[in-house]
């Protein structure tokens, strides 16, 4: 395993391929893989046009020529991605919905022998990494379909930032414009994926980071409901709002990712009932072009109405008291893309009382900062090395500790994700055990989820639609004007994370800079599947994504 930085994608097949006689040329697989689905993949592979090695060494060369620019791909693991890709061409008969589909994790999920980072390089250190002892869920799941691992990405200390910005692996750039934010916190898997460096990968969300970063970037990035995908194995930064889900090129692709992702687990107390509550699959029976006709959605009013001055939006991860305004030309792209919603045939619902300025209260009174520590400690005691199996422990063995943003250890007047800022230091809970977790956690969320789904049942609305972010991506290469860097983009989407229900982030346009904008969409708890068909309905309707020109280029030495 070695620090590198790589890779590409391709043309839609309406035929069946003859099987190659002679090598591929290097200009065919250019022409068959960029942008190429999960479907198109097996499809040459049903028909020996190409060898899962063959893909695979493809996307490790693109990684390996263009990621010096971008720094998407932390650790590339190309030995064992071809010894797996070898294995798979072995194999007597194609095994699994991801047979031989090159993938990157974010690097806080877990990998048997693979340094977990989480973007931060104090679990770096030479003699004292954190190696996982084991897969998380999801990763040994994607492994069973048959998914050939390339490596890791890039993302932001603990995932707790809206750039992608580490002290393990720098800063990613935009695919579209390396000098502009991807977003964060998986901005890194989200450059990879639109850059044709892997065919998905997987995204982590605390409070915005699948969507926010997948808008950036012209990808679709699914948050699915909380409890359908097992997060244990994923270094948390709030384990009470966590979740994973697929970040892909095509809802097509997603969807099949997020069939082989979901799934209950014993060791994550969320997904307990999953199987009976979720809707039945597989998700692409969902997938038609027609989803959208007769649904009708509501803007929330929050967002929408959100102007320069206002507060009643949930700042990025969900914290209260910053001011992100809906600016002008992300509001001139979001009405142009409802129209394209209208074009599929749904109505597009616009009330004052459509989650209104009040909804951003209810979801800040969902208060996990308590128990952030348990969920750290959790993590380690499973997938942390022998000499840390918590927080505690690996303070002493270090000398120094593991900062807040994962132990939950904040200083008075600190205001984060899990709640309003604090007047004295936050004292760490246990979530069983506590006999005020019901005041803290259940009774506000199940609050803020009846006022979600009241607005629902009082419009007979099937879902809301939004920006995934309030702005475009920025330009981190501008200091501010206080001098500090710059940061972003932000969101007001945390409130999903707080009430656990599915959205999906799609393509839908691009601004005058040539930088894309999404469109997120949310369901009932639990309509993992219609939600997917919706944004299906809407990426068949529109083809709004466009991939990047990428420049094989090292960014300058200062950035």
């Amino acid at each position: 395993m070695k620090p590198l930085r790589t890779l590409a994608a391709a043309a839609f097949l309406t035929l069946a391929l003859p099987a190659q006689t002679h090598p591929p040329t290097q200009a065919q697989m250019d022409r068959d893989l960029l942008e190429a689905t999960v479907p198109q993949l097996e499809q040459y592979y049903a028909t020996h046009r190409y060898t899962v090695v063959q893909v695979t060494q493809w996307y490790l060369d693109r990684i390996a020529r263009f990621d010096v620019r971008y720094k998407a791909v932390i650790t590339v693991d190309a030995a064992a991605a071809l010894a797996r890709a070898r294995a798979e061409d072995a194999a007597p008969a194609h095994k699994g919905p991801l047979y031989g589909v090159p993938i990157v994790l974010k690097s806080n999920t877990s990998m048997q022998g693979h340094i977990t980072n989480d973007g931060w390089k104090g679990f770096m250190i030479p003699g004292h990494e954190l190696v996982a002892p084991e897969d998380a869920t999801v990763t040994a799941h994607l492994r069973a379909a048959g998914a050939v691992i390339l490596g890791q990405t890039n993302m932001p200390d603990f995932a707790a930032s809206d750039t992608n910005k580490s002290t393990a692996g720098g800063r990613t750039g935009n695919a579209y414009d390396a000098r502009f934010s991807p977003g964060g916190s998986s901005g890194g898997t989200v450059t990879a994926v639109t850059a044709n460096f892997a065919m998905l990968g997987t995204g982590t969300d605390t409070g915005n980071s699948i969507r926010m970063p997948s808008s950036t970037s012209s990808v679709v990035g699914v948050f699915p409901t909380r409890g359908l995908v097992s997060i244990v194995g994923i270094a948390p930064l709030d384990w009470l709002l966590d979740n994973t889900g697929p970040i892909a090129r095509d809802v097509t692709s997603a969807a099949i990712a997020l069939d082989v992702m979901a799934g209950e687990d014993p060791r994550d107390f969320r997904t307990k009932g999953a199987k009976a509550r979720a809707q039945p699959g597989p998700y692409t029976n969902y997938l038609k072009p027609g989803a959208l006709q007769g649904k009708r959605f509501g803007v929330p009013a929050f967002i929408l109405s959100a102007a320069p001055g206002a507060t009643a939006g949930v700042s990025p991860g969900g914290a209260v008291g910053r001011s992100i305004y809906l600016r002008p030309e992300t509001r001139a792209l979001f009405l142009k893309a409802l129209d394209g919603l209208r074009a599929a045939g749904a109505t597009i619902v616009i009330e004052d009382d459509i989650l209104p300025d009040t909804f951003p209260k209810l979801i800040n009174a969902v208060n996990t900062r308590p128990y952030r520590g348990e969920g750290a400690d959790l993590f380690l005691h499973d997938f942390g090395p022998a000499e840390y199996r918590s927080v505690a422990a690996y303070e002493k063995v270090i000398g120094s500790p593991i900062p807040a943003s994962m132990s939950g250890v904040f200083p008075a007047g600190a205001a984060t994700l899990s709640g309003p800022p604090q007047r004295a230091p936050q004292p760490q809970r246990n979530l069983e055990g506590d006999p005020e977790a019901e005041a803290n956690f259940f009774a506000p969320q199940r609050a803020a989820l009846d006022a979600y789904t009241g607005t629902l049942d009082k419009y007979h609305l099937d879902g809301f639609v939004y920006p995934a972010a309030q702005m475009p991506p920025n330009d981190e290469t501008i200091p501010q004007p206080d001098g500090r860097p710059s940061s972003g983009p932000h969101s007001n989407t945390g409130w999903v994370n707080k009430i656990g229900v599915p959205a999906v982030v799609v393509p839908a346009g691009f601004y005058a800079t040539g930088l894309p904008f999404g469109m997120e969409i949310s369901a009932r708890p639990w309509k993992d599947g219609d939600l997917l068909g919706w944004a299906y309905a809407f990426e068949q309707k529109t083809h709004l994504r466009q991939p990047p020109v990428l420049i094989d280029l090292p960014r300058p030495a200062e950035d």
